[in-house]
């Protein structure tokens, strides 16, 4: 046993116990009344009473009755009992959001007896409770983070004749994981093979990123000669997780000696696009951008080619570290092998520059993008115009209207033609802001609720009635 069992002696009081309620003498055909009628009586096997019911439940009902249950206070309990009795039906499941609220209206990570008073309640009213009712226990527990209790369910099954599976100790070992209690999630994940179950490979991942996340390692790559013992087989994953974590401690030449290990096995192993990028990430922050270079070599070689998502984490380092001329040559050579755009590439170049605050820069590049062709995408347009509107304005009019004279459909964001037509009203610019208003019927775009008074008011005052009703879909 990981943590000291504390056992919890029986009373009545753990009896669910509801106050009288008066029950309407007309019939009830609204699901969450029906059901709510069920909660508040005396049954005492609820779960009975609401599978009667046959009512259709789906996620705002569920809502409803547990917030009615919440707000009385007075029978948490049953609400909890519908909220595990509602997740095993056949026509609904509950999804994670549904965990969260559930665990918010009851307060549960405050109160966790609430998880052990069910269990109790089943106890004292002789409840059918099967495996699939004990999993929705369980989620709770992870919901609300409670290692213990969640293990104290696990032990207590066995009273209610049901055999923990493999996903049953998953949730539970995930807790301890996510609480950095390694050694008590070692325990359990041991103690499985007592009942004939092993490890698969979601609780492996969840062990060794746990391993990794608190630098332990060493601990992490143990795993590994432990599973592979047990006959489970090792994929690109598992083996990348490692990876991830061996570099963010900082052991590169490790990371590296790793990744040849993973070329070297193959098949499910071979490292992909996302492992190799997640390295170069991590040698990019150690402002080791120039070495990260022989990261995409080894891609290369591989036959695994960058993609845009690569290129970006690349370019950001370089920046970083000053190293603009090398930024043009990495682009270079990914467009040359032909798996990302230029025009891709060029924007993440000029999103990276305008974030680091190399506005001229940014500029200089997007305006070179437009005089080679090159179609900027939304990003990149939205971010430049916003910062050429807040110095001035006319240049991001001028930009905006390039643009458009190219033909190139890109998603500037409604909040930059916004700023744009504010800016040019009160700069007085009547034919520019008359022909920006037209561009933005002519896309869909509406004025944003923060600038409208100024640009009605300029519009009007200008005789341009009929675009104001216009810009604004009357």
């Amino acid at each position: 046993m990981l943590v000291p069992f504390v056992s919890r002696s029986l009373s009545s009081s753990l009896r669910t116990k509801n106050p009288s309620f008066f029950l309407a003498t007309r019939a009830v055909t609204n699901p969450v009344e029906k059901y709510w009628t069920h909660l508040q009586s005396n049954d005492p096997n609820i779960e009975k009473a609401l599978t009667r019911v046959g009512a259709k439940l789906d996620s705002s009902c569920v809502k409803e009755l547990l917030t009615r249950c919440s707000c009385t206070n007075k029978h948490p309990t049953s609400g909890l009992r519908f909220f595990i009795w509602a997740g095993i039906q056949r026509e609904y499941r509950h999804n994670s959001h549904m965990y969260n609220i559930a665990c918010k209206l009851f307060n549960i990570n405050q109160n966790p007896n609430l998880i052990t008073d069910v269990i109790d309640a089943y106890t004292l009213d002789n409840s059918v409770v099967n495996l699939k009712s004990f999993k929705v226990v369980l989620n709770l527990c992870k919901e609300a983070k409670l290692p213990n209790e969640g293990l104290w369910v696990l032990k207590k099954m066995q009273d209610f004749n049901c055999k923990p599976d493999t996903t049953a100790y998953n949730l539970v070992i995930r807790v301890f994981c996510e609480k950095g209690k390694m050694d008590e999630a070692l325990m359990l994940m041991q103690e499985m093979s007592l009942s004939n179950l092993y490890p698969d490979m979601v609780t492996f991942i969840t062990m060794v990123k746990s391993f990794c996340d608190l630098g332990r390692i060493q601990d992490a790559s143990k795993l590994f000669k432990i599973v592979k013992q047990q006959g489970c087989s090792l994929n690109v994953i598992a083996y990348s997780t490692l990876l991830d974590g061996i570099c963010k401690v900082g052991d590169l030449e490790k990371g590296l000696n790793l990744l040849d290990e993973m070329n070297k096995k193959g098949g499910s192993c071979t490292p992909t696009v996302v492992t190799y990028t997640s390295m170069i990430r991590n040698f990019c922050e150690k402002k080791k951008s120039m070495e990260a270079l022989t990261i995409l070599d080894r891609m290369e070689n591989n036959g695994c080619l960058a993609n845009r998502v690569t290129v970006t984490t690349f370019i950001n380092g370089l920046i970083t570290e000053n190293r603009i001329d090398e930024a043009y040559k990495l682009i270079d050579r990914v467009v040359n092998k032909g798996n990302v755009s230029k025009g891709e590439c060029y924007s993440s170049l000029v999103v990276t520059l305008l974030r680091f605050g190399k506005d001229e820069d940014g500029e200089k590049v997007f305006r070179k993008m437009l005089s080679n062709g090159l179609k900027p995408d939304g990003l990149a347009c939205s971010m430049l115009l916003k910062k050429m509107c807040l110095k001035e304005v006319m240049d991001a009019f001028e930009v905006c209207n390039e643009i458009e004279k190219l033909g190139f459909v890109s998603s500037i964001d409604s909040e930059i033609y916004s700023m744009m037509m504010d800016g040019l009203c009160r700069k007085g610019c009547l034919m520019e802001a008359s022909k920006l208003a037209r561009l933005m019927i002519e896309k869909g775009v509406r004025l944003n609720g923060s600038y409208s008074e100024s640009v009605v008011e300029y519009l009007n005052n200008a005789g341009e009635m009929e675009l104001v009703s216009r810009i604004f879909g009357g």
